[in-house]
């Protein structure tokens, strides 16, 4: 699958496997014995727990100890601190999701400066140059993401219509791609529709904002959420209102899949995959330590997710039987 997006200094993406490890990279790498440590934006969502299985499972074949996974809570100050408390551990490499921009750049360049490996996780803070300040940027590619949500909510959609765009305040890579990605593909192939956006600033707050949106925009004809989390907090605003309109989002998380296969309003999801970029992660750290040249920006592409494939696609991502949930609300159980 091509992918559609640029990195964050424009860069064209190499796939994940450029970065395929060897066995003799492997016997090199548990011969080296070196320590790592995880540093996520949360590890509450299934993306999360399924990224550091990806990465803990390639660092346990290569003899690596993850020494340290750490819970930012989507919290800019915490991540600081973490970061810096993580660097007098002197760990061989960190992999890091910046949480921000600007509020955390001076705390990852710390980490590079102190002769730390740095491979990042789908945002580049503000500043922050590949080959100077961090070794690599692996992720989804979420311009794409944002492209195949519009594609499988435009169907949805009647003509004329206003679609609100819940997206995330804070200034990240990740979910700005797939908000530009999304309004430009409507601006390009349905220019009657009317897009309506509010951000939430952190996710508590998602499902206050999407009250703010459907009171403003009582008439709305769809709605996209940039990851499942908030569209799902968005999903019960819209039950507790008696209204029911086509949604889409990103992420196939467990929850996600149940909502889809009920049918009412999820009728799309665009599925990173986090397992698979959780290895890219990991060998691209292997790689980097054994001296190896990597690209700058690794990146997968997005799959499209319906009710009619989301029990062969649940299973894809996640390498686990789709939730019994699911299977029972298509009538395979």
């Amino acid at each position: 699958m091509m992918i559609s997006g640029l990195g964050p200094h424009g860069e064209r993406a190499a796939p994940p496997e450029r970065v395929t490890l060897l066995p003799d990279d492997r016997a090199a790498a548990k011969a080296a014995g070196w320590r790592i440590a995880v540093v996520l934006h949360t590890l509450e969502s299934d993306w999360a727990r399924q990224q550091l299985s990806g990465m803990v499972g390639i660092f346990g074949d290569c003899g690596a100890a993850v020494i340290d996974v750490v819970d930012c809570a989507f919290s800019p100050e915490l991540q600081v601190a973490e970061l810096d408390r993580l660097v007098t551990l002197r760990p061989d490499a960190i992999i890091s999701l910046p949480v921000a921009n600007e509020q955390v750049a001076a705390a990852h360049r710390r980490v590079s400066e102190a002769g730390i490996k740095l491979v990042l996780l789908d945002n580049a803070p503000t500043g922050l140059l590949p080959g100077k300040d961090y070794i690599a940027l692996v992720s989804a590619d979420n311009f794409g993401l944002g492209k195949i949500a519009a594609e499988g909510l435009s169907p949805h959609i009647p003509n004329d219509a206003e679609v609100g765009i819940l997206g995330f305040g804070a200034d990240f890579f990740a979910t700005n791609q797939r908000e530009i990605a999304f309004t430009k593909w409507l601006q390009l192939n349905r220019p009657d529709i009317k897009p309506r956006v509010r951000r939430f600033a952190r996710i508590e707050e998602a499902a206050s904002t999407a009250d703010v949106l459907f009171s403003d925009h009582p008439g709305l004809g769809g709605l996209f959420v940039v990851w499942d989390t908030p569209a799902l907090a968005a999903a019960v605003r819209l039950t507790e209102r008696k209204a029911i309109f086509p949604m889409a989002t990103v992420d196939l998380g467990e929850a996600a899949a149940i909502a889809l296969a009920r049918g009412d309003t999820l009728c799309c999801i665009a599925a990173q995959q986090p397992l698979l970029q959780g290895i890219a992660a990991a060998q691209t750290v292997v790689l980097c330590l054994l001296g190896r040249p990597v690209p700058a920006w690794i990146a997968l592409p997005g799959i499209v997710v319906t009710r009619g494939n989301v029990v062969e696609t649940f299973q894809a991502v996640w390498r686990q039987p789709a939730p019994r949930e699911v299977l029972r609300l298509l009538g395979l159980s």
